[in-house]
């Protein structure tokens, strides 16, 4: 049975929003939440870029509901042992109730250190390692590693998670399914792909988790809020591996000129039509996703949370 959860954004909402999004989430029916780890936002008009491992932390004490990031990259701009401490001390605090969702990242977050972007085959290399150095680590055990991209010298997580922390690989084309099928415990993809699905499925993902999330806005205007939509997330419409290589906001902003309002009303989930946001949803139980976050793009939060809470999720659970 597929399970509703709130998306957070770091990229669009201040911390401060973020826990109050999250305490409305849990008063309105969703079950589980994800968030964002970005470095930078996508555009200057989103405005925020929290760090994830402080946000979960209070999240940890503000709410009862499971958290995955969507999604961590953990191998440029944090090394995996780094990103190892941060997953158990959140699975603590959390009681269990968290998994790490991962990727092979975006040069917009991980290239701030000033080193090449490296190439997707190399990435998946990376990632593949560093989810084995991160398993080794959740153990508690004194790890070292001397590996092709990594090396780890006698380190030890003695805060480690009393759970197993369930690690979701995050992929958007055949190649990255068949890594998350491979190595993941889950996979995670934002469209409703069925083949794609079924990939992981093939290689190695039976019976693993499927997770997935899909941007909103709710409104009773639509006009505004596909104008909304345009202004702060056109980048959910760019083509191809523009997200994956762009290095900055500014890069971004260039390419989202290509993405027309009309792009967005065809393409985005807006205004205050129930069926269409229980469509949109729906889409992701169909195609077999376990888990399907829900996230609100712009200020109307208030009036999302009520909508959910009286009409769309009592229609996705009836």
């Amino acid at each position: 049975m597929t399970e509703y959860g709130y998306f957070l954004s770091c990229e669009e909402f201040t911390p401060g929003e973020l826990i109050d999004q999250a305490r409305q989430a849990r008063r309105a029916g969703f079950t589980r939440l994800a968030i964002s780890d970005h470095y930078h936002p996508w555009n200057e008009a989103q405005g925020n870029s929290a760090f994830v491992w402080s946000v979960i932390g209070a999240l940890s004490q503000a709410v009862d509901l499971p958290v995955t990031t969507l999604v961590t990259c953990p191998t440029v701009r944090l090394h995996p042992a780094v990103t190892a401490q941060a997953a158990a001390t959140s699975s603590v605090l959390l009681g269990g109730r968290f998994a790490l969702g991962v990727g092979t990242g975006e040069a917009l977050n991980e290239h701030v250190h000033g080193d090449a972007w490296p190439s997707f085959e190399t990435r998946a290399e990376m990632l593949e390692e560093a989810v084995g150095v991160m398993r080794e680590l959740f153990t508690g055990a004194l790890v070292s590693h001397d590996g092709r991209h990594y090396t780890v010298d006698n380190a030890r997580l003695y805060t480690a998670p009393e759970e197993r922390v369930p690690v979701y690989v995050s992929a958007f084309g055949p190649k990255a399914a068949e890594l998350a099928g491979r190595v993941g415990d889950g996979f995670v993809t934002m469209t409703p792909d069925t083949e794609l699905v079924g990939s992981f499925r093939e290689n190695g993902g039976a019976g693993k988790r499927v997770v997935g999330g899909v941007k909103v806005c709710w409104s009773g205007d639509r006009d505004k809020a596909v104008a909304r939509v345009h202004r702060l997330w056109p980048t959910e419409l760019l083509p191809g591996e523009l997200a994956q290589i762009l290095p900055t906001p500014a890069h971004f902003e260039q390419a989202s000129e290509l993405v027309t309002p009309e792009m967005v009303a065809s393409s985005v989930t807006c205004g205050d039509d129930v069926e269409e946001h229980v469509e949109a949803v729906r889409a992701y139980a169909r195609a077999g996703f376990d888990e399907v976050y829900v996230g609100q793009i712009g200020p109307e939060q208030e009036a999302f949370f009520d909508a959910y809470r009286e009409r769309v999720l009592p229609a996705l659970h009836g």
